[in-house]
């Protein structure tokens, strides 16, 4: 059974990646499984560190895109929406490239908070980074006109 509260495909979440942080480090959602989300990105100079490999700071931004979109896959998007609270991060191995794969899948969907866990892994499908994102679930507000 999908957690998901609406139908999506990798296709559409790329089209809601247009012009932000995501599409511009190359993050690209890949994969909607029944319990995860799953996505990409490409190790180049562009996201190193100075000694040349991956910045732990992309890693825990590729973390947080993927259970960010993940959470708010979770929730009555007409009502509702899902910000980051938390987020910590263990990085285990250094990837100077390639392309790692982040995979979210949920501890915890709850009414107001949602905890999500993402691994980082590199090609071989070693493990790069683990993270844990909390994340707040709350209504949406009446924008003025």
């Amino acid at each position: 059974m999908s957690i998901w509260r609406t139908e999506v495909t990798p296709q559409l979440l790329e089209r809601f990646s247009r012009g932000t942080f995501a599409e511009r480090a190359g993050i690209r959602i890949t994969e909607v499984g029944p319990d995860y989300l799953r996505a990409t990105l490409p190790v180049t100079p562009a996201v190193h560190q100075p000694y040349g490999v991956l910045h732990g700071g992309v890693s825990v931004a590729l973390a947080e895109t993927v259970g960010s979109v993940a959470a708010n896959l979770c929730i009555d998007m007409e009502r509702q929406q899902c910000f980051g609270q938390e987020i910590n991060a263990n990085h285990l191995r250094s990837v100077a490239s390639g392309v790692v794969t982040a995979t979210a899948r949920p501890y915890h969907i709850g009414s107001r908070s949602q905890v999500w866990g993402i691994e980082i892994r590199d090609e071989a499908g070693r493990l790069v980074c683990i993270s844990r994102l909390t994340m707040a679930v709350v209504q949406r507000r009446e924008t003025a006109s």
